[in-house]
C-alpha cells in the first residue's frame, strides 16, 4: 500500500511539472490535458485521478510553483524586529528566485504572459489575489516597523508604500519576463535595492 501511495504522489509530481513546462511555454489556451500527458508519459486516467479539470491542474501548478514565494513572504513576515534586513532579503530573493529557480519564473510567466484570467478561474484569482495582499501587508507592517525605529524618514502612509514596495517588484518582473535581453537580472539585483530604498526615503 505504501509503495502504491508513493508511486501516485510521484506520478503527481510528474504531473505538475509536465503542466508547468506547457502552460508556462504554449499557455493555458493550447495546453490540453492530452498534451499533458503526452509530456508526462501517461494517460490521461492519472490526470483525472489527481484533479478534477483542467481548471484544477492549472491551480495546482501555480501552488506548486510559488510555494518558494509562500515560504519567503512566512519568513520576512516574521523578522519584525529587523525590519530593513527583512525587506532587504525579501528583494534579493524575489530577484534571485526569478532569476535562477524555473518554477518560479514560469509561475510568472503563466500568469502574466500565458494566460487569459476570466471568470472561470475564479478560484485561482481569489488565490492569486490573497497571495498578492499578503506580500503588500508584509511590506506595510516592515515599512511601519521601520518607521517606528527611525530607520526609514516619510511622510507617507505605510499602507501605500506597501503597495509601492509590490508594484515595484512586479514593474521590474513583468519587464524582465517580457524582454530577458534586455538587462541581466542577477547584475542588476543591487541596483535595484539601492533604488527601493530611495522610493522609501530611507537614509544612508
Amino acid at each position: 500500500m505504501r509503495r502504491t501511495k508513493e508511486d501516485a504522489e510521484k506520478t503527481r509530481q510528474t504531473v505538475l511539472e509536465a503542466a508547468l513546462k506547457l502552460f508556462s511555454r504554449d499557455g493555458y489556451s493550447l495546453t490540453t490535458l492530452s498534451r499533458i500527458a503526452k509530456e508526462a508519459g501517461c494517460s490521461r486516467g492519472p490526470i483525472y485521478w489527481h484533479f478534477e479539470n483542467k481548471d484544477d491542474l492549472y491551480e495546482a501548478v501555480l501552488a506548486y510553483s510559488q510555494e518558494p514565494l509562500e515560504a519567503l513572504v512566512a519568513e520576512c513576515s516574521g523578522m519584525l524586529e529587523t525590519p530593513v534586513e527583512a525587506m532587504d532579503h525579501f528583494i534579493e530573493c524575489w530577484l534571485g528566485l526569478l532569476a535562477n529557480d524555473r518554477k518560479y519564473r514560469q509561475s510568472f510567466e503563466i500568469l502574466l504572459n500565458k494566460t487569459e484570467l476570466t471568470d472561470a478561474m475564479s478560484r485561482t484569482l481569489k488565490r492569486e489575489r490573497a497571495l498578492t495582499k499578503s506580500i503588500i501587508a508584509m511590506f506595510r507592517d516592515l515599512v511601519g516597523q521601520a518607521v517606528g525605529q527611525g530607520l526609514i524618514s516619510t511622510q507617507e502612509d505605510p499602507e501605500d508604500l506597501g503597495l509601492l514596495s509590490y508594484t515595484y517588484l512586479m514593474g521590474i518582473t513583468q519587464t524582465w519576463l517580457f524582454a530577458p535581453k534586455l538587462f541581466s537580472l542577477k547584475q542588476q539585483t543591487p541596483f535595484f535595492q539601492r533604488q527601493f530604498w530611495r522610493l522609501l526615503g530611507k537614509s544612508n
